[in-house]
């Protein structure tokens, strides 16, 4: 994406609705993208519905033709399990948001995975709880390449105060 990736709206799904990913994705919405989001019990992301964001049964239809998406579920083989399954559903170089806790085994076969899916992976951990999830205020911890800076800096800025 060009420099005006800032000021462009984005589509992104976020993948896992429980007390970090909900807050996040009501503050994607709310710097004015495309948010889609899905979560293995539906019911978690319904109440997201009423801001706009749409829900998605099927993680593959969440990620379908977006910008980035952004991964906040249970741990490592939960986030390997739903992107092994919903990469090939990925248009190719799109930007992999990579949030969930999952320790360094697990981030080199996410890497790996991404690599071999043909997607821009970043590895970028939150620090914060509830409140600074809901309110846009986490601290993100980010890794990736520059080139694909401008789409993941988006979702920084949504959800964070700060990203190092």
């Amino acid at each position: 994406m060009t420099s005006t990736t800032a000021d462009k709206s984005l589509t992104v799904a976020v993948l896992g609705t429980g007390i970090m990913g909900s807050g996040m994705a009501r503050n994607i919405a709310a710097a004015g993208h495309e948010v889609r989001v899905w979560n293995r019990t539906i019911s978690r992301a319904q109440p997201l519905a009423g801001d706009g964001i749409r829900v998605e049964a099927d993680a593959a239809d969440a990620v379908r033709d977006a910008d980035a998406v952004v991964t906040m579920v249970l741990d490592g083989a939960a986030v390997l399990d739903v992107m092994g399954t919903v990469a090939p559903a990925m248009r190719e170089g799109a930007v992999w948001v990579q949030s969930t806790t999952v320790g360094p085994a697990a981030q080199s076969q996410l890497a790996a995975l991404a690599r071999e899916q043909g997607l821009i992976f970043f590895d970028a951990p939150i620090w914060g709880t509830r409140t600074p999830a809901e309110t846009g205020q986490l601290t993100v911890l980010a890794a990736g390449p520059a080139a694909a800076r401008p789409v993941a800096q988006a979702v920084f800025d949504a959800v964070g105060r700060i990203t190092l």
